[in-house]
């Protein structure tokens, strides 16, 4: 399974994410899950297409053959563009993501690969992956861990903070670098992406307690919370050092040929139903 799920749009940072795990009511910032979800797929078994009937046909009469995954990463590569919340804001105010079809084949074949590459990156590996990659490689970055977090229970982390000076991250006593601002603030509609996946693995934790279970916790930092914590932040800087390349596409299609929305069929009743 590949979603998409759309954000605040006209908020600070990307207009929508992709996941390749089941998102439930909680899946985004406790509060925005189970909503604005455009699944790559109808069914199971992935062969249906969640997308209007002809579409792709009218598309690929003019740039070429156009798979359903090929759609899905052009629409991402669009919607991860740091500008587009910013350049679409007043449009943005009534809901749901626009997206500028361009009629230039070569411009649609850079979407598609920018899409795919920032579609392997948020899925930690899972989805899309490039020939040569494996499963589930995350590929590195710079950020290393310059001090470990003591794996004792006096050393449990209780709180982060970011130097900018230095460019470092600080995880209790460990320290992570070296950790640009733009990936230490990077944000998705409003949710700042490392804080909150540390403030969630601090003593204290983060979030409502709902049940007895959520008092059961680590009492000694895991190391496989510094792997995951190296693994995000590569995966940001990843992220952040493809935002020009990302903007330079979106500017480009605009000031181009696109498609006119009475160009593409619309979908029909039963398109627009959720999938029983």
């Amino acid at each position: 399974m590949t979603s998409l799920l759309t954000g605040l749009l006209g908020a600070k940072g990307p207009a929508a994410f992709v996941t390749h795990l089941i998102p439930d009511r909680h899946h985004f910032r406790g509060s925005f899950g189970g909503k604005d979800i455009v699944g790559l797929w109808r069914d199971a078994a992935a062969t249906k297409a969640n997308v209007a009937s002809g579409v792709l046909d009218v598309i690929g009469e003019r740039i070429g053959a156009v798979l359903p995954e090929d759609l899905f990463a052009y629409v991402y590569a669009i919607l991860q563009a740091p500008s587009y919340t910013s350049r679409f804001y007043q449009e943005l105010e009534i809901p749901g993501p626009r997206i500028p079809f361009t009629r230039e084949p070569a411009l649609f074949a850079r979407g598609v690969e920018l899409g795919r590459r920032l579609i392997w990156l948020h899925t930690y590996g899972e989805r899309m992956i490039p020939p040569g990659e494996r499963a589930g490689r995350v590929p590195q970055g710079s950020a290393r861990y310059e001090k470990p977090v003591p794996q004792t229970e006096d050393g449990y982390p209780a709180r982060h903070h970011y130097d900018e000076d230095k460019r470092e991250l600080h995880v209790g006593e460990g320290v992570f670098a070296p950790v640009g601002p733009e990936v230490a603030r990077f944000e998705v509609s409003g949710l700042h992406v490392v804080g909150s996946w540390l403030d969630y693995r601090m003593k204290s934790g983060a979030g409502r307690r709902s049940s007895p279970l959520d008092e059961i916790r680590p009492t000694v930092w895991p190391q496989e919370f510094t792997v995951e914590l190296l693994q995000l932040l590569w995966i940001l800087e990843h992220t952040v050092a493809l935002g020009p390349a990302l903007d330079d596409l979106l500017a480009t299609i605009l000031a181009g040929e696109l498609f006119a929305a009475d160009d593409l069929p619309q979908p029909s009743e039963a398109e627009r139903r959720p999938p029983g």
